[in-house]
């Protein structure tokens, strides 16, 4: 779903050429009509489309309850506005210009949600995670969280009693994408922390310095 019809022509190509079947909106509008009368996997989503912005759709997609990877086109690299696609709904965001090769990358990423997972259920303390839905809970309560979000959460949580180091995250997470910046992971800490401790008071996710981050591992003073 791309606002410009070369670009969005040019991706649909490369992708069915990578035996992937592709749907193109062409703008908010369509794109949130197509969505629901299609399943996807993953939809790639354009900030600037006419009329209904990517943020909205990407909104309106996650208000539905669709769980779907999104991943989102922008010109835009700064950290607000990478925090606001973030905040949207997106799992990842590509700053144009950018390649076909770490588009497809990016594409494959997303497209692992379908794999099947090794336990069902993870619990840690008051919060609860629902690997095959990728549902979350705090003390009963539901939290929305991306695809990219549960996932980060969800390697925390395995790794309970243990640190993470950011490159074991990145490899998780993004694959073997080593240009992947610490901002980014810090953004993607940032609103999880924000989305589940507004649940409860206790703080979950613990930051070590220079090191990663871990669940239940107490930081040094």
């Amino acid at each position: 779903m791309e606002d410009d019809v070369q670009l969005a022509q040019l991706l649909a190509q490369g992708l069915r050429e990578e035996e992937y079947v592709v749907d193109i909106a062409r703008d908010g509008a369509a794109a949130l009509e197509l969505s629901r009368e299609r399943s996807f996997d993953v939809i790639v989503l354009d900030v600037m489309l006419p009329g209904i912005s990517g943020l909205d759709v990407a909104r309106q997609l996650r208000c539905r309850k669709q769980e779907v990877g999104v991943l989102m086109l922008t010109a835009r690299d700064s950290v607000p506005d990478v925090v606001n696609g973030l905040d949207a709904g997106a799992d990842d965001y590509l700053t144009k210009p950018f390649s076909f090769q770490e588009l497809l990358a990016r594409v494959r990423s997303l497209a692992r949600r379908t794999l099947p997972r090794a336990k069902n259920v993870l619990e840690c303390g008051d919060l609860t995670l629902e690997t095959n839905s990728f549902r979350t809970f705090r003390k009963g309560t539901e939290i929305r969280l991306s695809f990219t979000e549960f996932r980060l959460l969800e390697l925390l949580v395995r790794n309970r009693g243990r640190v993470v180091p950011r490159g074991a995250i990145v490899e998780e997470i993004w694959g073997d994408r080593r240009e992947v910046e610490v901002n980014t992971i810090d953004a993607f800490v940032r609103l999880v922390r924000r989305k589940i401790e507004d649940a409860g008071p206790e703080r979950v996710i613990q930051t070590h310095r220079g090191l990663g981050y871990s669940v239940g591992v107490e930081t040094c003073a």
